[in-house]
């Protein structure tokens, strides 16, 4: 069987994707284990697939609809809003000096509803402060939700705060016009996973790996291009904190934006 091998979720800039990709193909073969990157178009689909040995996914997705992949864990990120294995969503609008009560009655834009980053940690914040929007916007991606905001089809967005520093180094002219003017809670960041059926000696080695390609000086390059500096092998429990932010605003009533 073919091992397969993608991180789909930071994928700002090509060549920088690639290249963390094969450095994690080279040293898993090292260890005597082959894998085929792939850029999937299904992520669903692509992370439930049997032939998985390793891939990034969000922690919304992680709790509520991926009941059987195995948790390797995740990287540290040096990005501003990260701490540790922990990272937290910007709230980002046109309007410099704004804060998000002012966005009440006004179009909030997010890439997907299964998304911690763009929904999940919004709708918290949202419910805390008495914040309901005018409509919902769906776009697709964070850079998308970026545009519409840009655009004016949107006025607010939450966006990964990752994928936010990931944006200033590869394609500034994307953030143009856009300020900072809130911020989510921290949570877990993006969760490497493996398929169900990867034994549990391939995990250790994966995890073995891992804190290799964040040590070693050879891939120091090829980590910071990401913005990567640590790895911790969390639990699955570790993510309950995604579970209890969705709570957290249920209580205040507010289930959806």
């Amino acid at each position: 069987m073919t091992h397969l091998l993608a991180l789909p979720m930071y994928d700002i800039d090509r060549p920088t994707s690639v290249a963390l990709s094969q450095a994690i193909v080279t040293l898993l073969a090292q260890h005597g284990t082959t894998a085929q990157p792939i850029w999937p178009d299904d992520l669903l689909a692509h992370w439930q697939d049997d032939r998985l040995l390793l891939s990034q996914t969000c922690g919304y997705p992680l709790v509520t609809r991926l009941p059987a992949v195995q948790l390797v864990g995740t990287f540290h990120y040096s990005a501003p809003g990260c701490s540790g294995p922990d990272y937290r969503s910007w709230l980002v609008a046109r309007d410099q000096g704004a804060t998000l009560s002012d966005f009440h009655a006004r179009r909030a834009v997010t890439n997907s509803v299964d998304s911690h980053s763009g929904y999940n940690a919004l709708r918290l914040v949202a419910a805390q402060q008495g914040v309901v929007f005018s409509r919902l916007v769906l776009s697709g991606g964070h850079r998308q939700s970026l545009a519409a905001v840009r655009q004016h089809q949107a006025d607010i967005a939450a966006i990964d705060c990752v994928s936010w520093a990931l944006i200033a180094r590869y394609a500034p002219e994307e953030r143009q016009g856009l300020h900072i003017i809130g911020e989510t809670p921290p949570a877990p960041g993006l969760p490497l996973i493996t398929s169900a059926t990867t034994s549990a000696q391939q995990r250790e080695t994966l995890q073995s790996v891992l804190g290799e390609l964040v040590t070693d000086p050879a891939w120091r390059e090829v980590c910071t291009a990401s913005l990567i500096s640590g790895f911790s092998p969390l639990q699955r429990q570790d993510y309950q904190t995604i579970i209890r932010i969705e709570q957290q605003a249920a209580a205040l009533g507010v289930t959806r934006l």
